[in-house]
């Protein structure tokens, strides 16, 4: 039997090529990639049986593709921050870990705010010394002043109003400015009280004007239902919109306990000289009065009604202050001119024993009543001039 031998070509004997450097092997994701190609492209001959296998395959190798994209990021994670002692959890060893922590930053410090410890720190330590001494923080509020002004419609409102509110905006809160007009609210009263920045309510007295014989004293009235009602607690201070305030005098009545008196100067209606009325004092104790109008010497009490201030709770809370009586407090339109004062005080103390003298000594005036109104007054409404003025002098 004759056998065929095929011969080899040189080229393809073993040996004697060179040998190459093995190729790297390729990364996994190389090797997904080439999977999803191959299985893409091989032809196959379609069946029922392997129609769904197909899609479910290729469903299968690109979920498995994401996953493992989506792991890829942390792969980089650098977990030298982590320490044993960041996972104990005795008490004793030392202060607890801040799970969550920000940091406020505000001027002129900074504050770090801890939770869930709920601790508030004060201003950090490096903070302070490169910015030097901090401002103190504010200390506790003091009483409410509720400072009760009657008003009306005059040439010279919008001035006074002005004028007490710009002094009203210096004090320190917590401050009520409650303004009372007659019957019903005017729009320019509204935008003066707007514009002042203070806190402030604006209350109308409904009474018919004819028969009134004092208008500030149904407009204080007013205002005093208003503090009973709503049993606001402070100190309650008339201030008429036509006298000029001190800021000592308002920084005096948060000192009052129960009821504070001090000497007025007044401008004598004669506009030629200056008179004082008010309380003669030893320290706080009130000892006299003061008074220069010998048709008021009848009175129990010599003081201006912009002279004294008393605690609002005396209105709502009578037995706190032992009052024999729960009659409503409220100002007389029946009695004299003159002696509302001393009818309304008489509801609020028994004695002097009971009053407050301020400042020391009442060696100080704090407040001034000048009576400077200008009657029957014509001016333009809102101080607004709707149209040119005649030319009066032309120019040449």
């Amino acid at each position: 039997m004759a056998s065929i031998r095929r011969s080899f070509s040189p080229s393809h004997r073993p040996g004697i090529l060179s040998p190459s450097p093995p190729p790297p092997p390729p990364s996994p994701l190389r090797c997904l990639l080439m999977m999803g190609a191959f299985l893409s492209g091989h032809p196959r001959k379609p069946s029922h049986r392997s129609s769904w296998r197909r899609p479910l395959l290729r469903f299968l190798l690109f979920f498995l593709l994401g996953f493992l994209l989506g792991l890829s990021p942390f792969a980089d994670l650098d977990d030298s921050g982590l320490r044993p002692h960041d996972f104990f959890f005795d008490d004793d060893v030392g202060p607890p870990r801040r799970d969550l922590a920000a940091l406020v930053r505000s001027r002129p410090r900074e504050i770090e705010i801890v939770r869930p410890e709920g601790l508030v720190a004060v201003e950090l330590e490096a903070r302070k010394e490169e910015e030097g001494h901090l401002e103190p923080d504010p200390g506790p509020l003091g009483k409410l002043l509720i400072v009760v002004t009657p008003t009306y419609n005059r040439a010279l409102q919008a001035y006074y109003l002005s004028r007490l509110g710009h002094t009203l905006r210096l004090v320190p809160p917590p401050l009520l400015w409650i303004v009372v007009e007659m019957n019903a609210p005017s729009m320019e009263t509204a935008q003066i009280l707007r514009r002042t920045g203070v806190m402030y309510r604006h209350l109308v007295c409904k009474k018919n004007a004819t028969h009134i014989k004092d208008r500030g004293v149904h407009q204080r009235n007013t205002a005093l239902e208003h503090i009973e009602r709503h049993r606001l607690d402070g100190i309650v201070y008339f201030a008429d919109d036509d006298n000029i305030y001190s800021l000592e005098l308002f920084e005096r009545m948060r000192e009052i306990r129960r009821f504070g008196t001090w000497p007025v100067a007044m401008l004598a209606q004669s506009k030629n000289k200056a008179i004082l009325e008010g309380p003669v004092c030893n320290g706080s104790q009130v000892i006299g009065w003061h008074t220069n109008e010998k048709s008021k010497r009848l009175r129990r009490f010599h003081v201006d009604m912009s002279g004294f201030a008393f605690n609002s709770t005396i209105l709502w809370d009578p037995k706190r202050w032992h009052r024999l009586t729960s009659n409503a407090i409220r100002q007389l339109d029946t009695v004299k001119e003159g002696f509302q004062e001393t009818t309304f005080i008489e509801q609020i103390i028994e004695d002097e024993s009971q009053m407050e003298g301020f400042p020391n000594n009442c060696s100080r005036i704090m407040n001034w009543h000048l009576h400077l109104e200008a009657r029957n007054l014509v001016y333009p409404e809102g101080w607004q001039v709707s149209g040119d003025l005649d030319v009066v002098i032309p120019l040449k």
